[in-house]
């Protein structure tokens, strides 16, 4: 299976060059987010685009393949990525910035997915959990009966990539996935819980 990650953004909320670089505990969150994918078996394929050219070496410096789309938005970059992969299967989508994910959640995630039947997942966490280390999310459902925010990870058919897909939505009690990094707080929140050892 591909995970599709999706480095193509400026940051500018973050303002600190190409987001999927920025070092949480020392180490760029891409870096972090290739590594749980292929800690599971998954290859990683990492989007970039006109905007994110360090990002782009960073990869060619590793051996991460990538696919660079035109830059114009997260949901037209993913369509580009997904069309140009020719991959018509189950396949992972991901943000390049939320730094502690990790193999084991990537696995089960995959397998609950796969033992489903559903066409799609979508992976989900507390809003409760979100709160209680410092993260303000921006979107909100109730999902198993608990008020939750997606994480951005998700998996579709690639063949019925503009279609709506009958999905499987998987509440994770996962501290990790609360971290989404899009602004300076959300980063010392990061590095704060990663200093205090709570994760």
């Amino acid at each position: 299976m591909l995970a599709l990650i999706l480095a193509g953004g400026e940051g500018s909320r973050l303002k600190l060059g190409e987001k999927a670089l920025v070092p949480v505990a020392g180490r760029p969150m891409l870096s972090r987010v290739i590594d749980a994918f292929t800690g599971a078996g998954v290859e990683p394929v990492v989007v970039t685009s006109h905007k994110t050219p360090y990002t782009r070496n960073f990869c060619r410096a590793h051996g991460i393949d990538t696919i660079n789309t035109a830059g114009i938005g997260y949901v037209e970059d993913l369509q580009e990525a997904v069309e140009f992969s020719g991959e018509e299967g189950p396949l992972f989508t991901s943000a390049a910035d939320i730094p502690y994910l990790t193999p084991d959640i990537v696995t089960r995630v995959r397998d609950e997915y796969l033992a489903s039947g559903k066409q799609a997942c979508s992976t989900w966490v507390p809003i409760s959990l979100c709160e209680r280390y410092g993260m303000q999310p921006r979107y909100r459902q109730e999902i198993s009966g608990v008020e939750a925010t997606p994480c951005a990870l998700n998996i579709f058919l690639g063949a019925l990539l503009t279609d709506e897909q009958d999905e499987l939505m998987i509440l994770l009690e996962e501290p990790g996935l609360v971290f989404n990094v899009n602004t300076r707080e959300e980063l010392e929140a990061a590095e704060l819980v990663f200093k205090n050892q709570e994760l």
